[in-house]
């Protein structure tokens, strides 16, 4: 077992013993070695301490207040989620009521305070992060875990016709995909932009069009693998020579991979579990594929649709309503979709997301209310969809 350094021990001991008076640390001498005794007593008469100190329960007082009001709002959050849920199953309507219709505490008291006294090695430095792994790693996973390359295009026009066809043959419309493409990717993006990606780092796995992460990816191979399996291999009946062996080869790969994401139960959780692992960043390289990445783009926002109309709601979808859905998830977004126009000027977004979710959010805390968020999502839209990326794409319909 690794020994906590005596540093951290000298300064855990000094703030719990609040101004360590010298009766406290005569008391203590007893017990520990004279050099700690006198780092105690050094480190009790540091005016840098004591003002660290004070700040310190300054801030943990305003912030324990912050964090029981904000406990409180969100589980009132999720309560009413609950709620919403109940009734949407016993079809009854959803009114204002059911909604929390005041916007969550924000902290305002101090900040918290640096400790003069670093406790230990590698204090103030950043944590490590989770690594994101980004296109190449896919590429890498795909041939160590499936000996498989995709196909990618020889350049992205010829990505964007095939997902044009692909998406107009499923019954989306030009309007959906090239606004939701002009969200997502900026308007410019290709088959294998990155959410945040800079040098050799990204901040997500969101690729593609409509920004699947691994978990969208591992999801629709489990859900929909079998519709894109049918696909291929009509495709395949129409080749011959070294294109219908390379088809061959890669309906063999999907087949591996349709097989692993439904080994698992069909719940979110698990097929996250299967996206962190190699196997799923495996997976997730097929979003780069020619003949494999436009379907499960159209698939990605299909199910939106279909969910939609399987929960009763006929009129077709704006660009920005199916972003919601995208964006937040089916139930969730049909949550917002369904909304009456005068009830969306009056509930704040945050009834739509978890508090982490939400707290990294800066589109929806700015954009406060649904019908804000919706008005910001339209308005990016329009903007996004006169560069060159979406416009190319709008042309391949």
């Amino acid at each position: 077992m690794r020994c906590q350094p005596i540093r951290t021990g000298l300064t855990v001991l000094a703030l719990a013993l609040p101004l360590l008076a010298p009766q406290v640390i005569a008391r203590e001498a007893g017990t520990l070695p004279p050099a700690v005794v006198e780092a105690m007593a050094q480190a009790a008469s540091s005016p840098a301490m004591a003002e660290y100190r004070r700040r310190l329960k300054d801030y943990q007082e305003a912030h324990g207040a912050f964090e029981q009001e904000a406990g409180a709002y969100w589980s009132q959050i999720a309560e009413k989620r609950r709620g919403r849920n109940a009734k949407r199953r016993e079809h009854l309507s959803i009114t204002l009521d059911d909604y929390v219709l005041t916007q969550p505490p924000v902290y305002t008291g101090p900040k918290r305070p640096v400790n003069p006294e670093p406790e230990g090695e590698g204090e103030g430095e950043p944590r490590e992060r989770k690594y994101v792994p980004v296109v190449a790693d896919l590429l890498k996973a795909a041939t160590a875990q499936f000996q498989w390359t995709p196909q990618q295009p020889a350049n992205d026009i010829e990505f964007k016709r095939v997902y044009a066809r692909v998406a107009a043959a499923a019954g989306l419309t030009r309007e959906q995909a090239v606004r939701v493409y002009a969200f997502e990717t900026g308007g410019n993006g290709n088959h294998a932009s990155q959410s945040g990606f800079h040098g050799s780092r990204a901040i997500s796995t969101a690729i593609g069009y409509n920004q699947l992460l691994t978990t969208n990816t591992v999801e629709l191979l489990a859900e929909q693998g079998q519709d894109i399996l049918r696909a291929l291999n009509e495709k395949a009946a129409a080749l011959s020579g070294p294109a219908r062996k390379a088809m061959d080869t890669k309906i063999g790969v999907l087949r591996k991979m349709v097989a692993l994401a439904q080994s698992v139960p069909d719940d979110w959780s698990q097929h996250e579990k299967i996206g962190d692992t190699e196997q799923g960043w495996a997976m997730h390289a097929m979003v780069l594929d020619i003949d494999v990445g436009p379907l499960l783009q159209t698939h990605k926002l299909l199910t939106s649709v279909i969910f939609a109309r399987a929960k009763g709601y006929t009129r077709p979808l704006s660009a920005a309503e199916l972003e919601m859905m995208n964006l937040t998830g089916d139930g969730t977004g049909l949550d917002m979709v369904t909304m009456p126009l005068p009830m969306r000027e009056k509930v704040p977004t945050s009834n739509f997301f978890q508090r982490s979710g939400y707290e990294r959010n800066p589109v929806a805390i700015r954009h406060n209310t649904v019908a804000k968020l919706l008005a910001v999502t339209d308005a990016r839209m329009d903007s996004n969809s006169t560069l060159p990326g979406a416009r190319e794409l709008a042309a391949a319909f």
